[in-house]
């Protein structure tokens, strides 16, 4: 059974995410605590973590962020009352694979849900470290290199720039690229895509991906 951490302060949303989750085939386990949030998903037993942010005792972005730099790999989605697009981005940032505002539908969540344990299952069975040309991703330390030179990625960066060398030669569009590093459906609005291609190209090299006008993105 697929292990999920639920971490709520709210007793009745934590009880409406859980019967869900059990309703739909997982295992819930329900924690209000920053402190036992971090405990439990550092300890391996767990696929994905549901976070809250606004927690009794301490701030779910910071549970995330210690999380990441410890190495934890479980899928990170944040449901939480902060709605605003800096919260979104520092969520993101802080090293969750998605982000949802309250109020929200239990069906979108458990589609997220299942998005994110696929893309983890499809990730567990490849290898560990990707390259094109000078370009080097370490998959377990989470590590990009060009060259002999070391680069500090985002964590959204370090995902599109995955994404990229996953599909040499192919062709992404701006709609597949927000799906898969963003969990997105697409927004024609939104021009989040091509902003952090730039901030790609700035830093692992502007040749590293090629626009194909009026179809999307490719490596190389």
């Amino acid at each position: 059974m697929t292990a999920i951490l639920v971490v709520e302060d709210s007793e009745r949303i934590a009880a409406f995410v859980a019967k869900g989750l059990r309703a739909a085939g997982f295992t819930p386990t329900i924690t209000a605590s920053a402190r036992d949030a971090f405990d439990l998903a550092a300890s391996g037993e767990f696929d994905l973590m549901v976070l809250d942010l606004s927690l009794p005792d301490g701030d779910g972005l910071d549970v995330a962020r210690r999380l990441r730099a410890a190495g934890a790999e479980l899928a990170i989605i944040i449901l939480t009352a902060r709605d605003s697009v800096t919260d979104t981005v520092a969520g993101l940032e802080g090293g969750a694979d998605d982000y949802m505002a309250k109020p929200f539908r239990f069906e979108e969540l458990l589609a997220r849900i299942r998005l994110r344990l696929r893309t983890g299952a499809a990730g567990d069975s490849r290898s560990d470290v990707l390259r094109h040309d000078d370009v080097e991703l370490d998959l377990r330390s989470r590590r990009a290199r060009v060259g002999d030179r070391e680069v500090e990625l985002s964590a959204r960066e370090f995902a599109l720039a995955e994404t990229f060398l996953r599909h040499p030669g192919q062709v992404l569009s701006r709609e597949q690229l927000l799906s898969r590093v963003w969990g997105y459906d697409f927004d024609p609005g939104s021009n989040v895509v091509d902003v952090y291609v730039r901030y790609l190209r700035r830093k692992l090299g502007a040749e590293l991906v090629t626009t194909v006008r009026g179809a999307g993105y490719r490596l190389g």
